[in-house]
């Protein structure tokens, strides 16, 4: 039997393309590995220095004979220093790549946890350590990862950020009961030390080993896809910086995610000693921030699902308006209703976190993603740190948390409205053809 060489190079082509397709269909997609990865970076990282904080609070007090408005704001120069640190990290991760940013992050963050003992001297010395965390807190959360994930996936962008940011989630329901054992059993100091080493033995190997910055470095596609023109994005498309700035939507994102993050991350740092003003243990308000971390973990992979599948502003003013009824529990409940409360305003924190990288990724693009990214990001970290601050301040001059929880109700109802005004994706998602136009 013969053939012509032309056609038996099409049979061939025939062949290889089938055979190609048959191996990656029954092989998991790499994009997966990278989101498990990211997953063990994430639990050791924001958990540790934001989650966590709310059972170091009374120990700091005591050791530094400080009010709660001063060590609140360690919390919140720690935070101030990631909001100033978040362009920069945001056009680092642009310029060399999400895991060169996270590698050496991990690092500095790991070291400074062990390095801890060095600035307990003073409440001055304990500020430089929560500003120093600040300093590598950036490249050790949402903002590489969030660029990392979003290249990865176009289709399933929305649930890979979900299961991504779990680790958030899991870090928040974990870390707290994690810090508050070691806390009792071996002092602050060392709690800290343990965490930091974990980090370094942990994390950082698993990072190093499963994270690759874009698909194309593996030879693949977004999403697993076959070819081009399955409708993937294409990486080139966006918005430049300015340009996003010039768009009334990227402000109305920033005043929602900055409300939203003022109000919750005020609950979710004095919630520790809010529990205790109410007869409850330590060890019972330590389950309360491990009650946020849980409702924080089911916000990231119940949005991220949902944020392929719906209109993600329409999800947001739902979950937000969530959060606002979780303040309002806080503020009027006791006991189980306060349990009720922080529950809800923890899936407020949970969603804003996949919200705002899901929404930059739509509204703008890729081309400048992690400047702008960062720099909504910058506003939500900024804001986190006032929220604190405010909080504390408030119990200390009126005795009571009544009042800055009023005005935090207020604020998650703004953000709640201020969902409903954004307009149509500008990048849509492959194959979806039911989101408003």
């Amino acid at each position: 039997m013969s053939f012509d060489n032309e056609t038996l190079t099409h049979h061939q082509v025939q062949s290889l393309s089938t055979l190609t397709r048959v191996r990656h269909s029954r092989q998991i997609f790499y994009g997966w590995w990278v989101v498990a990865a990211s997953v063990v970076g994430l639990f050791w990282g924001v958990p540790i220095s934001v989650y966590s904080f709310s059972v170091f609070f009374k120990p700091l007090m005591q050791e530094f004979h400080a009010s709660r408005a001063a060590v609140s704001l360690a919390y919140t120069l720690k935070l101030l220093t990631v909001a100033v640190c978040a362009a920069p990290i945001g056009w680092l991760t642009d310029r060399y790549g999400a895991r060169r940013v996270i590698l050496i992050g991990t690092v500095i963050f790991g070291s400074t946890l062990l390095a801890n003992r060095f600035f307990s001297g003073s409440l001055a010395h304990l500020y430089c350590f929560y500003v120093l965390l600040g300093l590598s807190d950036g490249c050790v959360g949402p903002i590489p990862y969030g660029s990392l994930i979003s290249h990865w996936f176009d289709k399933y962008r929305g649930l890979a950020l979900g299961l991504a940011m779990l680790g958030i989630g899991s870090g928040a329901m974990i870390m707290p009961s994690l810090a508050q054992t070691l806390i009792a059993r071996f002092g602050w100091k060392t709690a800290y030390s343990i965490l930091g080493a974990s980090v370094l033995l942990i994390c950082w190997p698993v990072v190093a080993y499963f994270l690759k910055d874009k698909p194309g470095d593996l030879g693949l596609l977004p999403d697993g896809a076959s070819a081009k023109t399955d409708g993937i994005d294409d990486v080139r498309q966006g918005l430049t910086l300015r340009e996003a700035w010039q768009s009334p939507d990227f402000w109305l994102m920033v005043c929602a995610f900055i409300f939203v993050s003022a109000s919750v991350q005020g609950c979710v740092v004095h919630l520790a000693p809010m529990l205790n003003d109410r007869n409850l243990s330590a060890r019972a308000a330590a389950s309360g921030s491990s009650l946020i971390g849980a409702a924080v973990m089911i916000g990231r992979v119940g949005t991220g699902y949902f944020l392929d599948r719906a209109f993600a502003p329409r999800i947001a003013s739902i979950v937000f308006a969530a959060s606002a009824l979780g303040i309002a529990l806080l503020w009027l409940g006791n006991g189980s209703a306060a349990f009720a409360g922080a529950f809800l305003a923890g899936l407020g924190l949970g969603a804003e976190v996949d919200l705002i990288p899901y929404l930059t990724s739509r509204y703008f693009g890729l081309l400048n993603f992690g400047k702008v990214y960062s720099s909504a990001f910058a506003a939500f970290a900024l804001a986190a740190a006032l929220g604190p601050l405010i909080m504390g301040a408030g119990f200390d001059r009126t005795g009571s948390y009544s009042k800055p929880l009023i005005g935090f109700l207020v604020a998650t109802v703004c953000a709640t409205l201020l969902m409903t005004r954004l307009g149509p994706y500008r990048y849509r998602p492959s194959g979806s053809e039911s989101w408003p136009v």
